[in-house]
Order: C-alpha cells, then structure tokens, then sequence
C-alpha cells in the first residue's frame, strides 16, 4: 500500500531537499530499530518468520504519517499479537538497554546527570475499563487517559530531552515506589545523578523520604500549602529565605519523621509567564544557590518539549490493551531517542521519520521482490 497521501507533499518535497542522510547510516539506524524490536517481542531474525525486519515498515509508516498501524499495511494484527505475547517489562528492559550500547556516543558514563521526572498522556475514546485507564473530563470526547511516567536527561545545553525511561501506571499507582524503580534502572548509566526535577504534582512526603534514602538529590516545586502560606506571609516582595520543614509519614503502623528545606522566593519575576510569582521549592541539596535556583528548575521545562516532538511520531492506537500501547509509546521514545544522540544537528526530527520510513519500505520492497522471484 502506498502512503504518500498521508504526509503533506510540501512537507514532504521540504524535508527531503533539505536532508541528505548518509545512507549507510540509515540502514545501520533500521538495522538497529530491528533488534530493538526483535528482542523486545522474542522474535527471531533472518528467519522465515515475521521479524522486526517486516515490522518495521508499517511501524514507520504509522509513526512518520501519525496514524494507525490498520491504516497504513496489513501486519497490525500480526504486531498486535507479537506485542500480547510477551511480559510488558521486556519493553523497559529492552530500551534501557539500547540506552546503554548508545552510551559510548552520548558519554553518559561520564557525566553527572540531571533527571526530570514527569507524566504523559495518550486519549482514550471508549467505555473505561481496568484499571490502566485514567478517567477523563469527556471534553472532545476523551473519555479515559493512559499514562506512562517517564524520566529523560535534561541540561541546559540541550532544546529537547533524552528520554532514558518510561513505564505504565495504573490508577492509584505509587509515586515513590515507581519513581525509585526507574532511578534505580537509570543510575548506573551516569557517573552520577546530580539533581532530579519534579512538578507540583510529584510533591510527597512518601517521595521525599525515599529519595534521600537513595541519597539523590531533589528540586520539587511545591503547592501552597498551609505550611507554605505561612512561610510566605512575612516575606516582602524579591525576599528568599530558606526554613526547614518537617514532618512525618504513617505506613504500615509506623510513624516516620523527616525533614526538608524550602526554598522560598516571594514575587520573583517569571519571563516564561510574563508576571510575578511565589515560588516555593523543597530540596535535600547541601547548598542552595536561591538566586539560581529558578532557572534551575527551568531544566524540567524541557521535557515539555520532548513531548511535543515526540508527538510528530505517535502511533494512533485504539486497543485497550496497555501492553500494546506501551510498546507503541515506547517505539515513538526509541526513535526520538536515536534521532537525538545521532541525527539532531543534520535533520529534523519529521525529515527523519520520512528518510528511515521511506528507506525500510525499500528495504522491505526488494527483499519481498527477490523471495517473489525465487518462488517463481
């Protein structure tokens, strides 16, 4: 099935004349999109079976076009049961693998990272059901929402996030717990974790706990809490100060007691906002540096980012089944992934969806020809 009619001619003729790819390399990239997916779903290569080989066709087409798998070839089925058949954690386990033989061109062994933590969500248009389905307002017909956490590497020095890790969460999931599982997959591809960023919406004493159990440092933005109003109230505005804040966690009958800083700025300008804010911080880190501790956090800004290029990429899907919409979310992050370490600075990200999408159709193409020739 042809699939031009999908992408916008002029995008299409814009991306292409202005990105010349080194074709070696590219079947090196479908090479390793293959195996990617060939150990993930158990599958055997180079053999008489459906591989990553065929797979990745209608994948591609899907991701470079944002539409369905059923839209584009005729292999979703195929797909949709190579995904049921395996356990979800070979998804994770097998991307944090790519990550790390990736390690050698990032340099990640050598560099003291700092993480952003946060949620991403894929519609959901049906009846609800399970528990991997987050209920959802209505509003333009949504009706549910799945979520995935993810932890990407942010930095200054980088427009868009490396995402290193995503999972699934389910409705009433576990903060800490599943924020420490990803850390703990994560930190051995660093020299160290200097700083983990999280939003409002990660903010417990749960989280605090088992972070400085882990001994990782964090920077958590917090609501206005009572205990923050209070601190707030005898600042004036362009104040910082530092107050310690404690508390304490009941689980399983005990009583846990800890503490942490905030860091509090009363009315400080926010360029990104254009107004005046309060901003209030709770951090575990030796030293605190308030007149930067804003711009800081602006590093977890850049995820946001991330996802809005990885949006370009989305595989449409309307399975209930988590498992293969897991796997889809995270073959989206597989290509972010190597259009980041490897192709950033030469192409854009649609410019190379369209390359590596049109190069495996050729790939596929010939082989099919030649197998079609050798049978007749």
């Amino acid at each position: 099935m042809h699939t031009d009619h999908f992408i916008d001619p002029v995008i299409t003729f814009f991306a292409r004349s202005h990105c010349v790819l080194n074709r070696e390399r590219v079947y090196r990239t479908l090479t390793t999109l293959d195996a990617f997916v060939d150990r993930t779903l158990c599958l055997v290569s180079k053999s008489d079976t459906l591989s990553g080989f065929h797979y990745n066709r209608d994948l591609l087409k899907s991701a470079m076009a944002n539409t369905y798998l059923e839209t584009v070839g005729s292999r979703a089925d195929s797909i949709h049961m190579a995904i049921k058949s395996v356990p979800m954690p070979y998804v994770y386990t097998e991307y944090i693998r790519s990550v790390g033989i990736f390690g050698p061109r990032t340099g990640f062994a050598e560099h003291d990272a700092v993480l952003a933590f946060d949620h991403t969500d894929e519609d959901f248009y049906g009846k609800l059901e399970g528990t991997w389905i987050h209920t959802w307002t209505g509003e333009h017909a949504v009706t549910g929402k799945f979520r995935f956490l993810t932890c990407s590497l942010v930095s200054s020095d980088m427009p868009q996030r490396v995402p290193l890790l995503s999972i699934p969460v389910h409705i009433g999931y576990n903060i800490a717990r599943d924020v420490s599982f990803c850390l703990e997959f994560v930190r051995p591809l660093f020299k160290s974790v200097r700083l983990c960023l999280f939003d409002r919406g990660f903010y417990s004493n749960e989280l605090m706990i088992a972070l400085d159990r882990m001994t990782v440092p964090y920077l958590i933005f917090v609501p206005k809490n009572k205990a923050v109003k209070k601190a707030l109230a005898p600042m004036r505005s362009g104040d910082t100060r530092t107050v310690e804040h404690e508390f304490r966690l009941n689980r399983d009958r005990t009583v846990i007691r800890s503490s942490t800083t905030y860091a509090l700025l009363r009315q400080i300008y926010a360029k990104r906002l254009e107004m005046c804010l309060d901003w209030c911080f709770a951090t575990n880190q030796q030293e605190i540096d308030l007149d930067g501790i804003i711009q800081t956090y602006r590093g977890r800004w850049n995820i946001e980012t991330g996802f809005r290029v990885q949006d370009e990429a989305t595989i449409k899907s309307k399975s209930k089944d988590v498992r293969i919409r897991f796997f889809l979310f995270a073959y989206e992050q597989m290509l972010q992934l190597i259009w980041s370490v490897f192709y950033k600075e030469e192409v854009t990200f649609k410019g190379f969806l369209i390359e590596l999408s049109d190069t495996c159709s050729e790939r596929l193409n010939r082989a099919e020809e030649r197998a079609s020739r050798h049978t007749s």
